[in-house]
Order: structure tokens, then sequence, then C-alpha cells
């Protein structure tokens, strides 16, 4: 566990089906979510996708929370083994994120920077990943700032199937020099 300050906790578990289905289909309903995740189906559709998802071995799927309560969700993946490797020449042990602030009510309280920094200290303790990657949808201003603030530079535009993308990466190198402080 990692501290964003004394009173702000946050925490990673993995995602339970029994658990967190109807948690997150509603948070896959929320207006600000829609947009980029495209995943706002009927409950039983919603729930066939992510049991889906779950029993896919290239990818982890996590409830994130602060200060135990849960409020946003997380995909981490094996980038070589995703699709998002058939457009750039990916590494074997590249890894890809996905995040989400799903209940409204942290919304633009500065979160979701300390929070992907937390996924990424987690993706970079194993020692043979160099590189993450991540796609944004090309609209989403707001995310791409904050994966540039934890030390994504932005690579390219990508039309992938379902958006138009800004391909990001993070070094090693580059997020250690971050999280030393040598900004």
């Amino acid at each position: 566990m990692i501290q964003h300050s004394e009173k702000t906790n946050i925490t990673f578990r993995k995602v339970d089906f029994e658990t967190d289905a109807v948690m997150l289909h509603k948070w896959h309903h929320e207006p600000h979510v829609i947009p980029y995740w495209k995943q706002n189906f009927p409950f039983s559709l919603y729930a066939k996708h992510l049991k889906s998802l779950l029993a896919d071995e290239h990818q982890t799927l996590w409830i994130g929370a602060v200060n135990g309560n849960e409020m946003s969700y997380f995909e981490t993946y094996w980038a070589m083994e995703d699709p998002i490797g058939r457009y750039y020449e990916a590494a074997p042990f590249d890894q890809g994120v996905h995040l989400l602030v799903g209940d409204p009510s942290y919304l633009g309280k500065g979160l979701a920077a300390p929070m992907l920094v937390t996924i990424m200290q987690q993706m970079f303790s194993d020692s043979r990943t160099a590189r993450l990657v991540a796609e944004p949808d090309i609209r989403n201003e707001k995310m791409i700032h904050i994966f540039k603030k934890c030390g994504f530079s932005a690579e390219r535009k990508l039309d992938l199937p379902d958006k138009q993308a800004l391909f990001m990466v993070c070094t090693r190198e580059e997020f250690e020099r971050r999280m030393n402080g040598d900004l």
C-alpha cells in the first residue's frame, strides 16, 4: 500500500465477479465513462462481457479504493498478448493499463494521478518490465493529462477498431526519475 498523503490510503484488490459486477455495471453507465469505454450494455450482456475479461489470462482487473472506499476500476495487461501489441513493436514484458474513476463523487479530487502511480509501481515491480503503455481516447484530455503527469509521453495517434487513441509510453527510467523527485 502506498500513501498519497497522511489521510489518503490507496489500495487495490482484484475484481471478483460476484462482489463487483453490479457496481462495475453501474460505473460503466456513468455519463463521464460512457463516451470512452462504451460498455453501457444491459446487465445480462455486461455480465457476460465481464466474465470473459476475468477469464482472459493476459490481463488482471482491479478495484481501486481510497481510504477503503471503492471508487475506480483498472485493467492491467501484457501488451504483447493484447490487441495493442499489433500497433507497435511490443517487447515481451511491456505492460499496459486502462483506468476509470467510477464513482462520480471522486472526480476532480486529484486522486487519478496518485492511483495511477500506485498501480504503475505495482506493474514495475516485475523487474522484466521496462515499459508501460496506454492508449487513451484522443478526446479524453483529462486522462491524457494524468498519464503525462505520471511519466507517460505521447508517441502517436492510433486508429484502433473502437476509437482514435493517443499511444503513450512510460519507461522504467522515466518513472524512477519522477519517483525520485528528479522532475
